[in-house]
């Protein structure tokens, strides 16, 4: 019998063992990207406290306007300059990035090079 690889579980294997060296904190929180087949999560947590401070992702209503018709990772560009934007305002400047598992790639860059567009360090 041929077994085939699940890809999430690799994925999650992969983000546990990145989380163990990555954590977020009052001063760098860590922002946190979550992909599915259609959209994209982002999130900038505080883990000393257990805390979301600021979110985007392309299910938000302001943000649903701006990324009509666009491709995925259009629409993950302005998630991430809209995180940027929301973080600014709450003055978080430098964040860890956690790239969840995924691969450094396509959708997950996109988001990340909105966010320095917009403002934040990493």
């Amino acid at each position: 019998m041929i077994n085939k690889n699940d890809k999430n579980s690799q994925r999650v294997v992969r983000h546990k063992r990145v989380r163990n060296k990555v954590s977020g904190t009052s001063e760098r929180p860590r922002l946190c990207v979550n992909r599915s087949l259609n959209e994209i999560y982002a999130q900038i947590i505080d883990d000393v406290k257990g805390v979301t401070l600021v979110s985007a992702s392309t299910r938000d209503k302001e943000i649903a306007s701006l990324i009509k018709g666009k491709t995925k990772t259009e629409q993950a560009k302005v998630v991430g300059q809209t995180l940027g934007k929301r973080a600014l305002a709450k003055k978080i400047k430098q964040v860890v990035f956690d790239r969840g598992g995924y691969i450094y790639i396509g959708r997950v860059q996109a988001l990340a090079e909105g966010a320095r567009e917009a403002g934040l360090e990493f």
